[in-house]
């Protein structure tokens, strides 16, 4: 254990460093307001105040985790060896206070104060002070607490840390489990009136063919997954969207058999979560009605889920999660870039500015959506990017979380070679698969 002096122990305090020493680094720690207890402590400790006591191990603190709610703050962003670092000062162990600058980033605090969004009304990878400042594809929080956990060793050479594991989790999004299959009369003409205005003759052709079951549907990949899920030992995490049609939702009905029997396939090997529709997103009534729908299909406890479009609307959107009891949220992370949303590649628990308190509910960062490799044009130059990005996760023992959609495994030009990039990051957790 660590003992933590500090003049006043806050619970952003108590968050931040609990979730760097324990969550991160493997070591449990304590706190102590009190200098006289902190001295006479023999194990090791350090102290985060505005002056240093004596030569303990010493972080010089920065106001932000004393305060409550949030205000706009300047952020000036230097270098610190191969990583960058803010709240720069030059009189700790630490040249930085590591502690508020891992707060602000992984508390998404810029995203609560004034921003532009885009046509969805999200929080844009441009806006961020990581993107701003070239350390978005860098997990910075970890980078840091693994130097800390670094000088900590060479202060205190007898202390004891927990190794932490490289874990994987691999995401299926199911925005829609078919392109042609059981959309009804009124959509299937409506689809092909659209192809006929765009030219597209051959989409009306597989249309058709398709409809009269003399091809599969190009969204139908479910079995080939299923057959990978079978291949390792790490649980796929299936996100079924069930909301109602919508301009932004497009999937069938939950009254057509085969869309249930698709969710019974999958459940018999994978987790099954909910992908809130649209406009759940914002109303508690529609995202009740959602999760008890899924659940009447597997008779289990809806316990994860993630957001059309990836978009989080804090704090409301997580308040909702929780007063539902649903304990992990998946939507953390930019879908048209890669990197790391949260400066993370840790889950950690979601931290309501507004109120001031640490909540239940586990937020996994994401590091890479299909749809961010689509800006990338080579086939190689994709997986060169993937690569480096599980090796930058694996640098801190850290969990790399990739989103695939049904249909990136179809025959769509676009996904061309999309599920050898798949294999790839699913086996890498091998031993023998060296990245």
């Amino acid at each position: 254990m660590i003992l933590v002096y500090t003049p006043k122990i806050t619970r952003r305090i108590e968050y931040i460093f609990k979730h760097i020493f324990v969550n991160i680094i493997g070591i449990n720690v304590d706190f102590t307001s009190e200098v006289n207890e902190f001295v006479s402590f023999e194990g090791p400790k350090l102290s985060y105040a505005h002056k240093r006591l004596s030569n303990e191990f010493y972080i010089k603190s920065n106001s932000i985790l004393l305060e409550q709610g949030f205000s706009d703050i300047e952020i000036d962003v230097k270098d610190w060896d191969e990583s960058k670092c803010f709240f720069y000062n030059e009189n700790g162990t630490v040249p930085f206070d590591i502690f508020a600058a891992s707060f602000y980033l992984i508390s998404r605090y810029e995203e609560y104060l004034p921003h532009l969004k885009d046509v969805y009304g999200r929080f844009s990878f441009q806006e961020s002070i990581a993107h701003k400042n070239n350390f978005l594809e860098e997990p910075v929080i970890d980078i840091w607490a693994y130097k800390l956990k670094e000088s900590l060793c060479s202060f205190f050479p007898n202390v004891i840390f927990d190794d932490r594991k490289f874990k994987l989790k691999t995401i299926i999004d199911v925005p829609s489990v078919y392109y042609y299959k059981n959309k009804g009369f009124l959509r299937t003409i409506g689809g092909v009136f659209t192809d006929l205005a765009r030219l597209k003759p051959k989409n009306i052709y597989t249309r058709l063919l398709v409809i009269f079951r003399l091809q599969k549907d190009p969204y139908d990949t479910f079995n080939w997954i299923v057959n990978k899920q079978k291949q390792v030992s790490d649980k796929f995490l299936f996100f079924f969207l069930v909301g109602k049609f919508s301009t932004y939702d497009k999937n069938i009905s939950l009254i057509k058999q085969p869309f249930v029997n698709i969710i019974k396939l999958v459940s018999d090997y994978s987790i099954i979560g909910l992908k809130l529709s649209f406009f759940a997103l914002s109303n508690l009534n529609i995202l009740k009605k959602e999760k008890a729908d899924i659940e009447s299909i597997t008779n289990r406890d809806l316990t994860i889920s993630r957001n059309s479009f990836s978009k989080v609307n804090l704090p409301i959107n997580y308040r909702n999660l929780i007063k539902l009891n649903i304990r992990e949220d998946y939507t953390m992370g930019y879908v048209n870039k890669i990197g790391f949303r949260a400066s993370t590649c840790t889950p950690f628990l979601f931290y309501d500015i507004d109120n001031d308190i640490q909540t239940p509910l586990l937020i996994n960062p994401y590091n890479l959506m299909d749809y961010s490799l689509l800006n990338i044009n080579s086939f190689l130059d994709k997986k060169e990017k993937v690569i480096e990005t599980i090796k930058k996760v694996k640098s801190v023992n850290g969990t790399f979380t990739s989103i695939f959609h049904n249909y990136s495994f179809s025959n769509d030009a676009r996904w061309k070679r999309f599920k050898e990039i798949f294999e790839i990051i699913i086996n890498s957790n091998n031993d023998e698969q060296k990245i």
